[in-house]
């Protein structure tokens, strides 16, 4: 997959089957319109192209946005690689990029600088300066133009019933099977290895910690869960912490995985980290001992959700 980090760096000898959106989480209603993208450039007489953005929108133009996203550019960028997306587009999205007209925006770019022979959307997309341009504005542009526009159903749509916001919500409240179902695959977490305050280590139950560089994450929320990652090339499971260990008076948010039969140094290595299940939420205990005892039985509890995976 070519990847362009701004609209004017993109070049092809090609037309270009297009798609745009911000594409939070890559989801399975995403994949229905993704699906559709690749479909159409199976004879290779033309390449698929996905225009998103960066920072999300919503992060520019409402002022006390705090919205937290399902993934990061790297995890975006490898989720639309896998399903077979040619060329990306990742243009930062600011002020005057907002301001382009419909007009400007399928005159300047989609022609001139994509030369799109169709343009694959949903039934609801809003385009150009204060999103006043509709499907309909778009075909019609599309007749002046030269470019088919090819519509996405709202039966189809409704037939998934899923959105990024739906999925943040329940990872929000823990609900990892909801959250799984909706994205088509387990959600992860990627980051580095740093080290912790080792207490882990003192009661059988060594951890690594997870620092995630990117503040616009969205960190599902804190309690115990069932993970899984593949660390060189293997699959390793485990159970993980978010939180803020109450037991031991911690101050800020952590995330903590202990893997089951594995002992490796991972410090300061980058890993994902796939989220299968959520155990219980996060509890202070009255002693460490008693800490100690519930890490078994939490264990106890992942190893039998593991024999039925």
């Amino acid at each position: 997959m070519k990847i362009f980090h701004s609209i004017n760096d993109f070049s092809s000898t090609k037309k270009t089957i297009l798609t745009l959106g911000t594409f939070d989480g890559v989801h399975i209603g995403h994949k229905k319109i993704l699906k559709k993208l690749t479909q159409n450039t199976e004879n290779q007489k033309y390449e698929s192209l996905v225009l998103t953005f960066f920072p999300h929108p919503r992060m520019v133009l409402q002022e006390h946005s705090d919205i937290k996203l399902l993934n990061t550019i790297d995890e975006k960028i490898d989720l639309l690689e896998k399903i077979g997306i040619e060329n990306l587009v990742i243009h930062p999205f600011d002020e005057a990029f907002s301001r382009l007209t419909a007009e400007e925006f399928v005159s300047n770019i989609l022609v001139d600088r994509f030369h799109i022979q169709k343009i694959v959307i949903g039934h609801d997309h809003r385009f150009g300066r204060n999103r006043t341009a509709n499907i309909d504005d778009l075909i019609a542009y599309g007749k002046e133009y030269g470019f088919e526009v090819e519509q996405i159903s709202v039966q189809e749509i409704n037939d998934i019933s899923v959105s990024s916001t739906k999925i943040r919500n329940a990872l929000l409240e823990g609900d990892m099977a909801l959250a799984n179902d909706y994205l088509g695959y387990n959600y992860f977490l990627t980051g580095s290895i740093i080290q912790g305050k080792q207490l882990g280590r003192t009661i059988g139950f060594p951890t690594a910690n997870l620092k995630i560089e990117e503040n616009y994450k969205l960190i599902p929320q804190n309690g115990v869960y069932i993970v899984k990652s593949i660390i060189d090339g293997q699959n390793v499971f485990g159970m993980m912490n978010i939180g803020f260990n109450p037991t031991v008076d911690g101050q800020k948010q952590s995330i903590e995985i202990h893997y089951f039969d594995f002992d490796a140094d991972l410090y300061n290595q980058k890993i994902s980290v796939s989220i299968l299940q959520r155990i219980r939420s996060e509890q202070k205990f009255e002693s460490v001992d008693l800490l100690k005892e519930q890490l078994e039985k939490d264990k106890k509890t992942a190893l039998a959700f593991l024999n039925k995976f």
